[in-house]
């Protein structure tokens, strides 16, 4: 595996990787909680044919853990440096759930860097029922411990079936989101939870993959379809029997989904 290296943006240093060495740059963000290990089976699958970059959001990983509130354009401003930094000029740009959020905003206001979008496990154009679920899950995050918020969020994130066969796997999580800083957490989270931009998506003209599992009830396949009917040629994925964590449960299902759609000549819809 390629050596971790770090860059300071501003007052945050980002801890990152650069794997493969295939001629179209990519860059992948992950989610609230997780690292850029997420997707290590993903870049396992495409280093021949990308080179990705792979990066610990701030308050995540080894990367500094900022305390205070985080916005949005923090996540963003830090993703185009550290691109930047690295020599991606324009790049692909896959996202999953918070790092999907991450990747609208980014499209919506640097599109002229970006090739093609993936969204991942993605939410936008929540319901009224769905955003008081959400909030919800914020709140008790911030009266409880990550310990807790782990347990009952393991079925959401994973089928019985992955957990039952995958043991280590499992533990492997569990030790992550012990690792994890509290109020680090509870900030990205607030970012994930208060952040939607439904009414925004017909603005995004560049390539777009969007894909969720059947049986995600967070990222669901309703909400993977409202940003299919608003982002302009865009294509759509339901992918069978999964939850939230595909990066995890079906690393060769997305990576083949994303090599298919990142090698595939498209015409602009600007």
């Amino acid at each position: 595996m390629t050596e971790l290296r770090q860059h300071t943006v501003s007052h945050v240093t980002l801890n990152y990787r650069i794997g493969g060495d295939g001629p179209e740059p990519l860059v992948c963000i992950h989610g609230v909680g997780s690292s850029l290990e997420a997707w290590a089976g993903v870049v396992a699958e495409l280093k021949d044919r990308f080179t990705i970059l792979t990066f610990d959001l701030r308050g995540h990983g080894r990367s500094t853990r900022i305390k205070g509130r985080y916005e949005i354009d923090d996540f963003v401003d830090e993703t185009l440096a550290l691109a930047a930094h690295t020599g991606f000029e324009t790049f692909h740009l896959a996202g999953f759930s918070l790092g999907g959020l991450i990747a609208q905003r980014l499209a919506l206001t640097h599109q002229a860097r970006l090739r093609k979008l993936v969204l991942l496990s993605t939410v936008a154009g929540r319901t009224p029922e769905e955003r008081e679920r959400v909030l919800s899950r914020l709140a008790a995050l911030r009266m409880g411990n990550p310990g807790a918020h782990h347990d009952v969020s393991l079925s959401r994130w994973l089928t019985e079936g992955f957990q039952e066969r995958n043991p280590d796997v499992i533990e492997k999580l569990r030790a992550r989101d012990a690792e994890n800083d509290p109020d680090c957490y509870a900030s990205a989270y607030r970012v994930l939870a208060e952040t939607d931009f439904g009414g925004f998506l017909d603005q995004i003209r560049c390539p777009t993959l969007i894909a969720t599992g059947e049986e995600d009830a967070g990222s669901n396949p309703r909400m993977a379809t409202y940003m299919h009917d608003r982002i302009p040629g865009s294509t759509l994925a339901i992918l069978p029997g999964l939850r939230h964590s595909i990066l995890i449960e079906a690393p060769v299902t997305v990576a083949r989904l994303m090599a298919d759609f990142l090698s595939t000549e498209e015409v602009s819809h600007g």
